[in-house]
């Protein structure tokens, strides 16, 4: 038998027990785990369309949200199309586009990586304008984060926490430019 080392020898072990995806993002080494901007976009991306009605008259609906991130500020982003839908417009029903950022809160009973108190920074509608268009801004953006808050960006099995025997929990969570950190402790 060649002569392997002790790391080689762990990781061949390591790669014969767990599949690859299920821990390719894990760095035990480092004790953290990083989710890529792709990995919770496509995440995300099943949780939508997204609707809510609001005073019984106004139906609000996000869809195609587009995953941003925000290092600096440690916030996560979402951009989605926005309709707006109510009797009393003109049209029956307005478009256009929503930005919230959020920050992120880890939820230990679902073992998930959640938005937390989303805030709609930009909301632009189409066609419309003056008073009706700040007070649909208002409406549409006060629901739109009532819709994200608590959506989940990630959520964690026991067997992707559980390594060498020891159960981890989720610490620190830093965003980066193209992912998502957590400390595992």
């Amino acid at each position: 038998m060649p002569h392997c080392s002790r790391r080689h020898l762990f990781v061949a072990v390591l790669g014969a027990a767990l599949p690859w995806r299920a821990w390719a993002g894990f760095n035990f080494w480092n004790s953290e785990y990083t989710a890529t901007r792709s990995e919770l976009q496509a995440t995300i991306a099943t949780r939508f369309p997204l609707s809510q009605r609001y005073a019984q008259i106004i139906t609000v609906g996000l869809s195609d949200p587009q995953l941003g991130l925000n290092a600096s500020a440690n916030r996560a982003a979402i951009t989605a199309r926005v309709s707006i839908a109510s009797p009393l417009l003109r049209a029956g029903l307005v478009r256009g586009t929503v930005e919230l950022s959020s920050a992120l809160r880890y939820d230990v009973a679902i073992r998930a990586l959640r938005l937390e108190q989303p805030n709609a920074e930009r909301l632009e509608l189409q066609g419309v304008g003056g008073a009706d268009a700040e007070r649909l801004r208002q409406v549409g953006g006060l629901v739109a984060q009532e819709l994200l808050q608590g959506q989940v960006l990630r959520t964690f099995t026991s067997e992707e926490l559980s390594f060498g025997g020891k159960t981890y929990e989720i610490g620190d969570i830093t965003v980066l430019d193209d992912g998502i950190k957590v400390q595992l402790k």
